[in-house]
């Protein structure tokens, strides 16, 4: 099985501008290197058929992608209208500023099938693609943010994969973002 690092989630997961909340100490080429010499602790179903979730200790300096909401830190929480990309529209995200996160103690490498990044019009050379990676404390998922599943049921023409809305998932969802954001 071969796992490439995917174009778009290249400059989310390692940006030039060198942001802390991105992969430290680590090269795209390193990362995926690392990901296909070294077995996963384990895998993951994704929210599809399609998506899988690789599970790895920590190998680099990487912290956590996300930190729980208190009234401690509330304000320093910011939003803005942004987009993952140049073809996307924008939507409302939050995040930290001010804040650094633990450093995780997993790194779970978000893959799509190549069948399916083919279907979303972005063919690859290899079995599995790369479109994200949460960095966690603990081996397990974190909920998909409630606007990236609207995205995926919009289907690919606005970025998404087309798939339907678990409206279960959905309120899971919405619970634990209510209570975490992201941090820069």
């Amino acid at each position: 099985m071969k796992i490439v690092l995917t174009a778009f989630a290249r400059p989310r997961l390692f940006p030039r501008d060198g942001r802390a909340s991105a992969i430290q100490d680590c090269s795209a080429e390193a990362f995926e290197a690392y990901l296909n010499a070294h077995p996963p602790l384990k895998v993951l179903d994704g929210y599809a058929p399609f998506c899988k979730l690789h599970v790895y200790r920590n190998w680099t300096a990487t912290r956590c992608s996300v930190i729980a909401i208190s009234d401690a830190n509330r304000s320093q929480l910011r939003s803005a209208y942004e987009a993952r990309n140049r073809e996307e529209l924008p939507v409302l995200v939050r995040w930290f500023e001010g804040i650094e996160a633990p450093r995780a103690e997993y790194l779970i490498p978000i893959l799509y099938s190549a069948e399916q990044l083919q279907k979303e019009g972005s063919p690859i050379d290899g079995d599995w693609g790369i479109v994200g990676c949460l960095y966690t404390m603990t081996p397990e998922e974190i909920p998909m943010a409630p606007i990236t599943m609207m995205r995926n049921a919009l289907g690919v023409e606005e970025g998404g994969s087309g798939v339907a809305i678990d409206r279960d998932a959905y309120r899971r969802s919405v619970e634990f973002w209510s209570q975490h954001a992201n941090w820069r």
